[in-house]
């Protein structure tokens, strides 16, 4: 897994004491690549850390979740991957590539700095939805002696009806594979970042150049990637550890802003990661909490106190 050499800690745009590495990695047929590493210490070293990695149109601001680590003894590491936020470059695509396995690097540089360089012999991933895929993908295929992975409303199964996910993907198959920089139209209304935002309806403060209210553009390309992904996850994988899978209790599919926006996932079918959750691997936690969101983190006060709970009994059962 060694990649790269390491560069130096510098604060981060959270400031101090976030720390942040950028992580040179080879070129693509964009040109040249990076992926950030952020970095929170722990007050007292204990040899524990958590790797996090965001999801789609997204990045890492989540200091909360972070110092909820921290307190507990954890050094947290957040991977911004390849072309998302910190590690996004003028010519590049966002959030653009073909095969998920090009995001395995990103994750081999993160785990070598967390383990290798400083030292920690337990380890527990973090993810949230295509975060969630990426993640539980990589540890399949490279086994890393996780301690435990903490999956947040992990996309497991396309959304939609029977239909889209399976004639629907087989036409996207053939067109990612021909023409995998034909956009996929489809409709934003941008609710789900506007009931986040402090500058809308919620509170939460993050870049919008980076986590766009109306998210990014989709590609065929990109769309083949994530089916491919699924596919092989619907197979069966072994993540080899115990793992966590969060979500909200309900989806819903609101029109206007309102309180369905703020109580429920909007942007993933809970269904679906229910039912695939047990795909991960033999040791699978699953727990719904009634009005989440999406990012369940970042839920209303009420529900992400329940959030944390939930996460406070598992690590003390399974991990710590």
């Amino acid at each position: 897994m060694s990649i790269g050499v390491f560069d130096e800690l510098v604060p981060d745009i959270l400031g101090e004491p976030y720390l942040a590495e950028t992580i040179g990695l080879p070129p693509d047929d964009e040109g040249a690549v990076v992926a950030t590493l952020v970095v929170r210490r722990a007050a007292t070293p204990t040899g524990r850390a958590v790797l996090h990695v965001h999801g789609f149109a997204d990045y890492f601001f989540h200091t909360a979740y972070a110092e909820w680590w921290t307190d507990r003894g954890y050094d947290f590491y957040a991977l911004d991957l390849r072309k998302y936020g910190r590690s996004l470059r003028p010519h590049q695509t966002p959030n653009y590539v073909t095969d998920l396995r090009e995001y395995f690097p990103d994750l081999d540089a993160a785990w070598q700095r967390a383990t290798e360089r400083d030292g920690h012999d337990h380890v527990v991933i973090s993810a949230h939805s295509t975060g969630g895929l990426i993640t539980a993908l990589w540890a399949n295929q490279r086994k890393p002696p996780l301690a435990g992975m903490v999956l947040n409303s992990p996309w497991l199964d396309m959304q939609g009806g029977l239909l889209v996910r399976t004639l629907g993907t087989t036409v996207l198959k053939r067109i990612g594979a021909r023409r995998p920089r034909r956009e996929i139209p489809r409709r934003v209304d941008g609710l789900y970042n506007r009931g986040l935002h402090a500058e809308h309806e919620g509170e939460w403060d993050f870049n919008l150049e980076w986590k766009p209210i109306e998210s990014w553009p989709v590609y065929a390309g990109w769309l083949r990637a994530i089916r491919v992904g699924h596919d092989e996850l619907h197979r069966g994988l072994e993540v080899g550890c115990p793992v966590l899978v969060l979500s909200s209790g309900e989806t819903r599919r609101p029109k206007e802003m309102g309180d369905d926006v703020h109580g429920y996932d909007i942007v993933l079918d809970v269904p679906q990661i229910r039912r695939w959750a047990v795909a991960l691997g033999r040791h699978i936690t699953y727990v719904a909490i009634d009005g989440a969101r999406h990012d369940v983190v970042l839920s209303l006060p009420e529900a992400r106190a329940q959030v944390y709970a939930e996460l406070d009994r598992w690590v003390t059962a399974y991990v710590d």
